[in-house]
């Protein structure tokens, strides 16, 4: 964002939550703890706490309000941060990705991943099915914003100096639906070239609606920051490019939910932040 002199209003008296609105949020951080402590004590008596619900009670308030189980959340939770971890690297063993995963041997490890992927580890980790990926992670995008409304506000947020950006780009045009296909290309573009999301973050560069009334309008960059040379490289229909992500000032909004739909906080952005900022977008997407 660009414009003139932004000046930080005082900071706002928060209203009080509503008992519902106290529920959800008690529930929501059940949530943010699972994901944020994924190699801890995930068990009924350790969320239940975090909830300040009681134990005796906690399973079934959970499964009424996210429509799956705590236990099966969580597996799915740890499910999709191995998968991850078998597509983006091949260092790791499958043993020790099943370890951190929370089981007690590969092959129990092996059997729940071919029953929610359809693969074993191994045939994920050389071509993953990213549709079948995006289906057996439906309950945890529905417990997440099914019943969940995200509430932001002002203080929310920040604006932020970033400095230039140089990026490796793939570009994605097209249904939404394939989008899976050209992560599945950035992911083996960037193990070829040697660039760890540890130390190349990733950026994703929205060029239109989530969901155009023409599906194949859709259009989004998916970037890696990286000062070395591009090159396409042996991945198939890679088509990598070089670019630069422009610096300057930006509003800066952390969003909390499922990143699979940033949309809500991109709502927010332009719907209610900016007309009440005095701020003016600048000439680059999202």
């Amino acid at each position: 964002m660009s414009g003139g002199a932004y000046l930080v209003s005082p900071r706002r008296t928060r209203r009080l939550m509503t008992p519902l609105e106290n529920y959800h949020a008690r529930m929501q951080r059940v949530l943010d703890h699972i994901d944020q402590h994924l190699d801890d004590d995930l068990g009924l008596d350790a969320l239940s706490g975090v909830a300040a619900f009681s134990k005796f009670h906690f399973h079934r308030q959970f499964t009424s309000t996210f429509g799956v189980s705590v236990h099966r959340y969580v597996q799915l939770a740890r499910l999709k941060r191995a998968s991850y971890r078998l597509a983006e690297s091949d260092a790791e063993s499958v043993t020790d990705i099943a370890m951190d995963a929370g089981y007690d041997a590969p092959d129990a490890f092996a059997r729940a991943f071919r029953q929610r992927f359809g693969q074993s580890p191994s045939s994920f980790r050389k071509s993953p099915d990213w549709g079948s990926w995006l289906m057996a992670f439906g309950p945890l995008e529905k417990a997440r914003t099914t019943l969940m409304q995200i509430i932001f506000e002002p203080d929310d947020v920040m604006i932020r100096e970033v400095p230039p950006t140089p990026v490796a780009i793939l570009e994605h045009r097209g249904d939404r639906a394939t989008l899976p296909d050209t992560i599945q290309r950035f992911i083996a573009w960037r193990k070829a070239a040697g660039l760890s999301p540890e130390t190349s973050p990733t950026f994703n560069i929205f060029r239109s609606e989530r969901e155009p009334a023409n599906p194949a309008d859709y259009s989004m960059d998916i970037c890696a920051g990286t000062d070395l040379p591009v090159e396409d490289g042996p991945i198939e229909g890679a088509q990598m490019k070089a670019g630069v992500i422009p610096g300057g000032r930006c509003a800066v909004l952390r969003y909390p939910g499922n990143t699979n739909n940033l949309e809500p906080a991109a709502l927010y952005l332009y719907r209610e932040w900016l007309p009440a900022s005095g701020e003016e977008a600048r000439d680059f997407p999202i």
